[in-house]
């Protein structure tokens, strides 16, 4: 394709609006960057719109526009530059089970990013955004996800009437313990883990909804969100047979 050499190209100005919430809802679209970011969208079949690469890089594919490094470099989000952008559709779907996770004011993106990596590694269903929650395609939350955005389904959720399965709120106050394993409610008729924000945790009402309360055992005040999700999902999907925890675990 053709060479861009000008941070004033249009189809750069674009994307660097992507950088914005509002944009990206406008567009439907959402920018990654970074060569192993855009080797996750391939390995997971999610093939970029368009993208940009440092001229002479032979990085992505036909879709990718030959760009000036000095020039990608300024329209990146990185400190450090990129030599890779793809643009992508977002892609949203229904609430799945059998193993639900539920965001409820999580508004820091690099948690929910968290998070979504987290339910892709344990095997949940999908990802379920309640209001108040950061989106789940800005930047950050790209990065913290380390590619599993292209692997875990997500889903709008308005009412938690809408949530598969028994609804388990972690709540910091409640009296049980969470518990899971191969007899965990996901393994059978379906389970949905509720997470609210870290200050204030989820509201009464949306409390009140739910089947059951279950709190983490710490020595500390609090988790963050981030970390709490990780646990429970290590804690009900521990022991099945099958299950990611079953598995040896890498990371990078």
């Amino acid at each position: 394709m053709t060479d861009i050499n000008s941070p004033q190209n249009p189809r750069l100005k674009a994307l660097k609006r992507l950088a914005t919430r509002r944009e990206r809802a406008r567009s439907g679209r959402f920018a990654v960057e970074g060569e192993d970011l855009v080797s996750a969208a391939h390995d997971a079949g999610r093939s970029a719109i368009e993208g940009y690469r440092v001229a002479g890089s032979g990085l992505g594919d036909e879709r990718f526009h030959d760009v000036d490094e000095a020039v990608l470099r300024s329209v990146s989000t990185l400190g450090s530059g990129t030599r890779v952008i793809g643009v992508y559709k977002q892609l949203w779907g229904a609430v799945a089970g059998p193993l639900c996770v539920y965001l409820h004011g999580v508004g820091d993106p690099g948690n929910v990013g968290t998070i979504v990596r987290s339910a892709h590694a344990f095997g949940a269903s999908c990802v379920a955004l309640g209001p108040g929650c950061a989106d789940p395609h800005s930047p950050k939350a790209i990065r913290a996800s380390m590619g599993s955005i292209f692997a875990v389904a997500l889903a709008r959720v308005r009412d938690v009437a809408e949530l598969p399965g028994e609804r388990v709120a972690l709540s910091a106050d409640a009296e049980d313990v969470l518990a899971g394993g191969p007899d965990a409610g996901a393994a059978t008729s379906g389970l949905t883990l509720l997470i609210g924000a870290e200050r204030d945790g989820l509201p009464r009402e949306l409390l009140d909804a739910c089947e059951r309360r279950a709190r983490i055992p710490i020595a500390a005040e609090s988790l963050n969100a981030a970390m709490a999700a990780t646990v429970a999902l290590y804690e009900v999907t521990r022991g099945r047979d099958g299950a990611p925890g079953s598995s040896r675990v890498r990371t990078r």
